[in-house]
């Protein structure tokens, strides 16, 4: 008996050597992040609409009918009154689409869109952890489907929408300007050409120029980067624009023609602005007079205003070394801004997120007591002795709070998205048919999006690359030793 016993535990060798092999803190990182995964899907399914590509079914319809010798704008889905109403060039690049089916065409755009969107969170997301000596591949993988969950990427998603794309397409400049600014610090001198053009992120620029030959809106950056004085970067996105908006009249004249001359202008092809997923300034205003139209000076009084406090808000973001926060901060003024901002042009909440959190991890860690002086570890600290050191905070536990709570709280707003319970219709029912709550949370999200503007907090010294005053500093104390 002894001997059997024996034998039957030698054939369990392999299996236990297997075992021993196995990196149990990967096992549980990984069923972490299945359970995140699942979570997200539950909250999709209980917070999100039924989904059926519905724009997707417009692009796909319109390209189809382009390719078969109509005009692309005078297309108009069945059962609706609506068109294509971006640029042609946006039109070419959706062309190919006219060879596949919508199923096909809209589960390639949510692969597309979510592959887009991982990578951009990992460009975000490194710097944070490293800092904190976190698994950048653990904390992706939980941050995409939190991320996907949310109000603007799931109804990206679902509708088949371009948003995520596009904010691929801007943030990818955000990272060439930090190698830019890094003076190419990723080239190496066995480095070919091409790889020495990519990393030195010669190229800022060309991102923001396509996202605006793709849809308007994104043109703000460019603003942005000259105020900036970053004059290689916004006369790259020029130049790119200019060079694809001509190429594209060469291509397609008469839609080119036909779009800036008439469609351009033609806002009813949209939608009503008190429309519910309408979350702009506009939005807010013409539900607050309920209204199917904006009252139009009073919205251009407050667009102008916040246009100037986002922008102001950014350039000091970028003078004080958190290029992250500025792109954020253009992005949500444009959104506030935009006459029409449906709910899933809101993707610039989502580095609004990360910045709060991490701005409340930053703080706190800044707490902890008398430390060294540094760009990186003194962000967001307390007072500064003449030494040099921090002074202690009386209340670590504290610090940072306010900032860790309106990340979750945002979260949670746009997880949930209140507006669909109160949506409204004139001029069938009135938008204070619930009251004001009900008004409230009609509004919540455009509310939301504008105090960002107003209050996101910028993380000084958060990019060194872009922090002058500190890089100075840093060379005066050199000297001095």
């Amino acid at each position: 008996m002894p001997a059997t016993v024996e034998r039957r535990l030698g054939r369990l060798a392999p299996v236990r050597r297997f075992a021993r092999g196995i990196d149990r803190r990967a096992v549980v990182r990984i069923g972490i992040v299945a359970v995140v995964c699942y979570a997200a899907w539950l909250a999709i399914a209980t917070f999100g609409r039924p989904y059926n590509f519905f724009d997707m079914k417009i692009y796909h319809g319109a390209v189809v009918w382009w390719a078969g010798g109509h005009e692309l704008y005078d297309f108009i889905a069945p059962r609706t009154t609506l068109g294509f109403t971006y640029p042609p060039f946006a039109g070419l690049v959706m062309l190919p689409m006219a060879a596949i089916p919508l199923g096909l065409a809209g589960w390639l755009n949510i692969v597309a869109s979510v592959a887009t969107l991982a990578i951009v969170l990992a460009a975000l997301l490194k710097p944070i952890t490293d800092r904190l000596g976190w698994s950048l591949w653990f904390t992706l993988g939980l941050a995409v489907p939190m991320a996907v969950a949310l109000e603007p990427a799931r109804e990206t998603l679902g509708y088949g929408q371009v948003n995520l794309l596009l904010f691929g397409l801007v943030m990818a400049d955000l990272v060439a300007l930090r190698w830019r600014a890094r003076r190419g610090s990723r080239i190496t001198a066995g480095d070919g050409p091409l790889r020495r053009l990519f990393f030195s992120g010669a190229w800022a620029g060309v991102g923001i120029g396509l996202a605006t030959s793709i849809k308007l809106t994104p043109a703000l950056f460019v603003v942005y980067l000259l105020i900036t004085r970053q004059w290689r970067a916004a006369m790259t996105a020029v130049g790119t624009g200019i060079a694809v908006t001509v190429g594209t009249f060469a291509i397609a004249g008469r839609e080119s023609t036909t779009y800036f001359m008439s469609v351009l202008w033609q806002t009813e092809r949209v939608g009503a602005a008190d429309m519910t997923p309408n979350q702009s300034l506009a939005g807010v205003l013409a539900r607050l007079y309920d209204s199917i139209e904006t009252p139009t000076l009073l919205w251009l009084a407050f667009a102008m205003l916040l246009l100037a406090l986002g922008l102001s808000r950014a350039s000091h973001s970028h003078a004080d070394g958190d290029e992250l926060t500025a792109f954020t901060l253009v992005g949500l003024t444009t959104s506030v801004i935009s006459p029409i901002s449906w709910s899933h042009h809101l993707v610039w909440v989502i580095p609004a997120i990360v910045i709060l959190a991490d701005a409340a991890s930053r703080r706190r860690a800044a707490s902890r007591g008398p430390g060294p002086r540094g760009p990186l570890s003194t962000a967001g600290a307390g007072p500064i002795g003449t030494s040099g050191l921090r002074t202690p905070i009386w209340f670590p536990t504290l610090t940072g709070l306010r900032h860790g709570v309106a990340a979750v709280g945002l979260y949670l707003l746009f997880l949930i998205s209140p507006i669909w319970p109160y949506e409204h219709q004139l001029p069938e029912v009135s938008h204070y048919q619930d009251g004001f709550f009900g008004a409230l949370m009609e509004n919540s999200l455009a509310l939301a999006i504008i105090l960002l503007v107003a209050a996101l907090p910028w993380r000084p010294g958060a990019e060194p690359a872009f922090y002058v005053e500190h890089t100075r500093f840093d060379r005066r104390l050199a000297s001095q030793r």
